[in-house]
């Protein structure tokens, strides 16, 4: 017996920069988790991460992500995912600075 398909978001990291982005319902690349595609089909899902494999200029290592509804877009489900949202684990730059300051 197969399992049930979860809600998934794409996911890569930004060639150039390194940054963790996102591919949006638009078909564009976003730095915000929030603004994240959220594919509840299967089929659909893998067709967007095929897309997005297709996108060697621009993405490295695009793969499907568990993500949950929430009130202002998709959450991740994974602490995994969750840790990837908020950039570099280094407080000397990134997103994280921010948040120490």
């Amino acid at each position: 017996m197969s399992r049930k398909f979860t809600p998934k978001v794409v996911t890569a990291n930004d060639l150039r920069a390194g940054d963790v982005i996102y591919l949006t319902a638009a078909g564009h690349w976003s730095r915000s988790h929030s603004e994240a595609e959220l594919l509840e089909d299967e089929a659909i899902a893998e067709l967007r991460l095929l897309s997005a494999m297709g996108q060697g200029d621009r993405v490295v290592g695009p793969y499907l992500a568990e993500a949950k509804a929430g009130p202002n877009g998709p959450e991740p489900v994974h602490f995994r995912e969750a840790f990837r949202t908020r950039g570099p684990s280094n407080y000397a730059h990134g997103k994280q600075e921010v948040a120490h300051v």
